[in-house]
């Protein structure tokens, strides 16, 4: 049981280039998964209609703190033909959809808008035996969280932070080897990760 350590290894106020460093170090994870998660928050009606615009799927739901304007806590329009009148009273919004790895991630980057998203990609890291590195498929991954500095989704911030996720007990090396992967370094203090 327990959650992996998360740190933080890019920040930046670009998203393209925070997308590209993350694919970089997701490129490093062995018995990658088929699948990576993406969730977006969702503000206003822009924001809807592109991500329903880019995802295949999509499931909408309320903010985690937004009830809908009956009281209602599912939400069961239909963004692609409810109008914009209909839809603003139901907003902010979220989306999490698990798709194919590299179907729709960079056009998911492409459509994001003024809220929280991110990308999460699991597997695990190589083994590392000289360097006493071994690969853990339940915690290790990448995460790009845009417009946010928490692993968790914390607050909105200006920029967007990639994350290195490592085992439970937080793998400093490891994390320290792919920061320097992509030319950077470990920035903070590990967080509280998935």
């Amino acid at each position: 049981m327990g959650n992996s350590k998360a740190y933080p290894v890019l920040r930046t106020t670009d998203a393209a280039l925070a997308f590209r460093q993350a694919e970089r170090l997701s490129a490093l994870l062995t018995q990658r998964d088929g699948e990576v998660e993406l969730f977006a928050e969702l503000r206003t009606i822009a924001d809807v209609r592109q991500m329903a615009a880019v995802l295949p799927e999509p499931s909408f739901a309320y903010s985690e703190m937004h009830i809908g304007p009956a009281g209602e806590r599912s939400f069961e329009l239909d963004v692609t033909t409810a109008d914009d009148a209909t839809l603003e009273p139901h907003l902010p919004l979220e989306v999490m959809v698990d798709v194919p790895r590299g179907s729709v991630e960079d056009h998911f980057v492409a459509a994001l808008g003024q809220g929280m998203a991110g990308i999460d990609w699991h597997g695990s890291w190589p083994e590392e035996p000289e360097d006493d590195l071994h690969g853990s498929a339940k915690y290790d991954g990448v995460q790009v969280v845009f417009q946010g500095d928490h692993a968790q989704l914390g607050r909105w911030t200006e920029h967007h932070t990639v994350f290195v996720h490592v085992d439970k007990f937080g793998d400093l090396p490891r994390a320290r080897k792919l920061a320097a992967h992509i030319g950077s370094a470990v920035l903070d203090e590990p967080q509280l990760g998935w």
